[in-house]
């Protein structure tokens, strides 16, 4: 959080309206610092910004913190980062039309964490929305944090997984960060902060509006490293995302799907713009080899002794020859919701392969 004499500056700045982000960047540039824009002959500023935003700058410098704001600021979890603050993301930093400040609530420092954006359709089939958890929480558990948009379907079930995986998410939300949209994703945004982050460029009391959400969706992409599509129909703003990532040269992977799916026509039609096709979460991980190195995290609180002997034992009874959910069942003496647990993460992690029938075999 600036200084409260800086951030008297910052909030004056916010409250001129169709100054945006690119014109408090110009500004920035040729004065070096937010004190120093008000401080500014009005004549040089007209040629950076034009005649009208220039006199409201010019009769901005009084402005004082908004009462709401400041009782919000007053909450430990509450944070305002405008993009001169170190603790401003700093991927997010280097692109284009990045916002000029950044609302937080909960722990900012997971802004500095390399993270991997999982977004999809709002109407996400049950498949989808187990997919979305599942890949969220093995990237998770392998060192990145999960960020998407909070809103129903995939975007839900991604902050589910990623918070399973290492009890961290981010949020990026097309409101002020005293409202919650969905409203029925009110204790999912809690969790959210308490572990993670939730991000808004827009001022508090801002209601969603459509023009609001493409506009959050450059920042969810800006933060992450990669942004993985899970399911999106033709329209799906989803692919919005895909494609600002790629224009801010962010990698962009899709989960293919059944060809009779409305759902996965939006992510088929990535793959053959030259998004990559991923079957398994390690597909991801192995992509990002090189930027980022993957570990193994766990949730934090109590020390979690290593589990992955019975995985190991599960692997040994698998070969090409392809085995049944049932036969595996008896020949391990694990129940079947254990099993169906463990075998979706060694399909995940590429060391197995479903086979049609319901059969599974060992990947060499």
């Amino acid at each position: 959080m600036p200084s409260p004499i800086d951030a008297r500056y910052w909030f004056a700045l916010e409250a001129i309206p169709g100054l945006g982000a690119d014109g408090v960047r110009r500004l920035l540039e040729a004065f070096g610092g937010v004190e120093a824009i008000f401080a500014a002959p009005p004549a040089v500023s007209r040629e950076l910004i034009g005649a009208k935003l220039a006199d409201q700058v010019a009769h901005g410098a009084d402005s004082v913190i908004p009462e709401a704001v400041s009782d919000w600021l007053e909450s430990p979890d509450a944070h305002f980062i405008p993009c001169t603050d170190p603790a401003y993301p700093p991927l997010l930093n280097e692109l284009p039309g990045a916002p000029a400040w950044l609302y937080v609530k909960g722990r900012p420092e997971v802004l500095q964490r390399p993270m991997l954006a999982i977004v999809g359709s709002r109407n996400a089939t049950p498949q989808g929305r187990r997919d979305a958890a599942a890949f969220a929480q093995h990237l998770a558990e392998s060192g990145l944090t999960i960020v998407s948009g909070l809103a129903e379907g995939i975007d839900t079930a991604a902050h589910d997984g990623g918070l399973d995986g290492n009890g961290s998410g981010v949020a990026v939300v097309g409101t002020g960060l005293d409202r919650v949209y969905p409203a029925k994703n009110r204790d999912l945004a809690h969790r959210l902060s308490a572990g993670g982050a939730l991000v808004s460029e827009f001022a508090l009391g801002t209601p969603p509006k459509p023009g609001h959400f493409p506009r959050r969706n450059r920042i969810i992409s800006g933060l992450a490293l990669g942004v993985l599509v899970v399911e999106a129909a033709p329209q799906s703003g989803s692919l919005i995302t895909a494609r600002l990532a790629g224009e801010q040269g962010r990698d962009v992977f899709a989960i293919p799907g059944s060809i009779h799916s409305p759902q996965s026509k939006g992510c088929h039609q990535l793959i053959r713009q030259g998004a990559k096709l991923v079957e398994s979460a390690q597909d991801i991980l192995e992509e990002l080899r090189g930027t980022w190195a993957p570990i193994r995290a766990r949730p934090a609180g109590p020390e979690i002794t290593d589990d992955s002997a019975p995985e190991t034992e599960l692997l040994s009874l698998l070969d090409s020859t392809p085995r049944s959910l049932d036969e595996l069942a008896a020949r391990s003496g694990l129940t079947v919701d254990r099993l169906s647990a463990m075998l979706l993460t060694l399909e995940l992690e590429g060391r197995i392969a479903p086979v049609p029938g319901g059969f599974y075999q060992r990947q060499y």
